[in-house]
């Protein structure tokens, strides 16, 4: 999920889009798409919507060619909307869905892992989770001793702990089978997880998660101690990012708003 409008990130996503925001010089979505064909993931679709022909430049790649495609939306379809309106690409097929504003370091084979291998048979999905430490701001969850979800607590003053939603799923193809009949959900996170409680797996992300929305939290990604690595190796776009204007005046926005530790 990649169209996101990245209001709390103004200014800077007023000249680029929030799924492509630097992180050591390289983009979120190029670590994400570098981690799931990591992992054996070798049919990705990405939505876009803010700065989509940026965005879609970037997608256009030779190394991302085959494997990766892109879905224009004119108007927002919200994130259960995107997933049954693209029923025909996931259909029969274990889906991972990923908010590509989030940045997540951790063991992602374990990950998948779980979900084939140890997660409670009736459950349809695996919730990815981590601890946070503004609870207030986040989608808490609260598990049973075989780490199921039992209840939601979205964005309250008062949560029952700090375990969060990283809004990273592994969906079984019921659930798209259940979604396409569902023609009045457009939010993933709000209407369709409250209908699986019970059927929710977890697993928990001990390392690194964050979303980057907002100008602090892309302050301490910049900082966080993962090495930027290129999979398939620097390219032509990439290099022309990085001395193009655009980036440059990215990084000097951040460094004036004392938000870059390190680069």
């Amino acid at each position: 999920m990649a169209a996101g409008m990245g209001t709390r990130l103004k200014p800077l996503t007023e000249i680029w889009p929030k799924c492509l925001m630097p992180i050591r010089a390289v983009p979120l979505l190029d670590y994400w798409l570098a981690t799931v064909k990591e992992i054996g993931v070798d049919n990705v679709l990405v939505n876009v919507h803010s700065h989509a022909a940026c965005v879609n430049e970037f997608l256009g790649r030779r190394k991302f060619r085959g494997w990766v495609m892109s879905v224009n939306e004119p108007m927002l379809l919200g994130t259960a909307g995107t997933l049954r309106v693209n029923a025909n690409f996931f259909r029969g097929s274990t889906v991972l869905l990923v908010h590509a504003d989030n940045w997540c370091h951790c063991d992602f084979s374990d990950f998948i892992n779980y979900h084939f291998n140890r997660r409670p048979k009736h459950c349809l999905i695996t919730m990815m989770t981590f601890s946070t430490d503004f609870p207030q701001s986040c989608g808490i969850v609260e598990t049973d001793d075989s780490g199921v979800v039992t209840a939601f607590h979205e964005k309250v003053l008062n949560p029952p702990g700090n375990r969060a939603n990283a809004a990273i799923y592994l969906l079984e193809p019921q659930v798209l089978e259940w979604l396409e009949s569902q023609t009045d959900i457009t939010d993933f996170s709000t209407e369709v997880l409250p209908r699986y409680v019970g059927r929710i797996s977890t697993w928990h992300n001990a390392e690194i998660h964050r979303d980057i929305g907002t100008l602090s939290e892309l302050r301490a990604a910049q900082a966080d101690l993962v090495p930027a690595h290129f999979v398939f190796g620097k390219d032509e776009w990439q290099r022309g990012f990085e001395s193009s204007a655009i980036f440059n005046n990215l990084i000097r926005y951040i460094e004036s708003q004392g938000l870059l530790n390190e680069r």
